[in-house]
């Protein structure tokens, strides 16, 4: 699906279908082509819970070793345990097996560099030449690489994310948790952190399976009835919900609410700032307003970037920034590393319950309030850019950020962007208000925009 004639990598990895996009045959070229870009470099290689990935990650394996670089084969690895490992050893790079929160027939292969952060689109560019271009460079028989097993990573990776929140002041709350794992990976850190923490952990679909049995791996509200009833059920303090590599993280209050990935990441940024003055806080274009009013009130500035967390960790980087979000459930602390790290997300939540004293919903509800709508419209990759000029056409006097898609501002505080989705066929569009009614009435609007657009569009494509 996402695998086309002149590019492999979208927003965030490659990624398909098994054996209908991302066959054995692709995965094992694009190893070779990956091989190719780092040069007989020293790659750790590691897979989420996936049915597929043990043979993609062979597959890739078998791609890099026949260009001469040599692999440390991780194994089962949350990404950011994975993407750490990479940042503070002395590797060239590595890959990820995964396909984040995209449902079980999908799988994909994330490339990241030696400091832990994905490749940047330059990078990027350069796997893609040596893969369609037939550029491969393969070592001969002699100079193949070899590979070697690497564990206690999480061990590593734990320490680390303890160092930066007070533990102690956690241990003394003795916090009731529940972690839904979503059958995959999470189980492997998050329990186990949560319990060096001095939290009372229970664990829902912590059994690793790929088929995804206790619910689809993207921790959207529609998909974590489960974890809600049971936070209240057993009268836990936080309920947390981990994608399929674990890199993002909702949260559930104690009364079993599911607070939104804007709401987290605006909790964090809040006490960050009210902490460290005058910081830059990187996130992109579809966060909600909410970070800005948070920023000025406690003395950040907001730098907004294109969707994709590739680009909120390059930023992050470049600016030498400490903070960064996506209103997807995904929380980049730089002094951790600038990368999405649900497992330190969550411990940073803790971290704020326990100085505070307060409960979730109460610190969520000190936030800004915003509504959120969304809405996805189908439209052909062929129109996308077309659809686009339309759009940016009828907008014209309009308050309008085209930074990725279009943003429209509006007086009363509401907000709409209207952008090609990098890895379907769609247009997506969020809004925010301070009423329900006015979010849901932007996406009605701009809803029929698009559909607009794509019908005259689609009948001059025909005629």
């Amino acid at each position: 699906m996402f695998v086309n004639s002149s590019r492999l990598f979208g927003t965030n990895g490659i990624r398909g279908i098994v054996n209908k996009d991302l066959t054995p045959h692709i995965v094992l070229q694009t190893g070779m082509a990956v091989g190719t870009f780092f040069a007989r470099g020293s790659l750790v290689v590691g897979h989420d819970a996936r049915t597929s990935s043990p043979l993609l990650a062979s597959a890739v394996i078998a791609g890099l070793n026949s260009t001469g670089c040599n692999v440390f084969v991780a194994g089962l690895m949350p990404t950011p345990a994975l993407q750490f490992w990479i940042g503070h050893h002395e590797v060239d790079g590595g890959v990820m097996i995964t396909a984040s929160h995209n449902p079980a027939e999908y799988n994909g292969i994330k490339v990241i560099w030696k400091d832990g952060i994905e490749l940047s689109r330059e990078q990027e560019i350069k796997v893609e030449r040596a893969y369609f271009d037939n550029q491969l460079v393969l070592a001969r028989w002699n100079r193949l690489g070899v590979t070697r097993e690497l564990k206690g990573l999480d061990d590593e990776y734990i320490a680390a994310i303890k160092k930066h929140v007070n533990v102690q002041a956690i241990k003394k709350k003795r916090y009731r948790i529940v972690v839904d794992a979503a059958n995959s990976v999470g189980s492997l850190v998050g329990p186990r952190l949560l319990r060096e923490l001095g939290c009372q952990v229970t664990e829902i679909n912590s059994k690793m399976d790929g088929s995804f049995p206790g619910r689809l791996p993207e921790p959207r509200p529609e998909n974590l009835g489960g974890l809600s009833s049971t936070v209240k059920s057993v009268g836990a303090d936080l309920g947390v919900a981990f994608d399929s590599d674990a890199d993002r993280v909702i949260f559930v209050d104690e009364k079993g609410r599911i607070a939104s990935g804007d709401e987290s990441f605006g909790l964090i940024e809040k006490h960050f700032l009210m902490e460290n003055h005058d910081e830059k806080i990187v996130t992109s274009i579809s966060s909600s307003t909410m970070i800005e009013d948070i920023a000025e009130e406690y003395g950040g500035k907001v730098v907004w970037t294109k969707i994709g967390s590739i680009t909120v960790s390059k930023t992050m980087k470049k600016l030498k920034a400490k903070l960064g979000g996506e209103e997807y459930g995904g929380i980049f602390f730089g002094p951790h590393q600038p990368v999405r790290d649900g497992a330190m997300a969550t411990a940073l939540v803790l971290g704020i319950m326990a100085k505070t004293g307060q409960s979730l919903s109460k610190l969520l509800n000190e936030l800004p309030n915003y509504f959120i709508a969304k809405g996805r419209i189908a439209c052909s990759e062929q129109l996308k850019n077309k659809v686009l000029e339309q759009l940016v056409e009828q907008v014209k006097g309009l308050k309008v950020n085209t930074l990725d898609g279009i943003k429209i501002c509006f007086d009363d505080k509401s907000a709409i962007l209207v952008r090609p989705s990098g890895t379907e066929p769609v247009y997506r569009l969020y809004a925010e208000a301070k009423t329900a009614r006015r979010s849901e009435q932007l996406i009605r609007e701009y809803g029929s925009k698009v559909r607009n657009a794509v019908k005259i569009l689609s009948t001059r494509a025909i005629s």
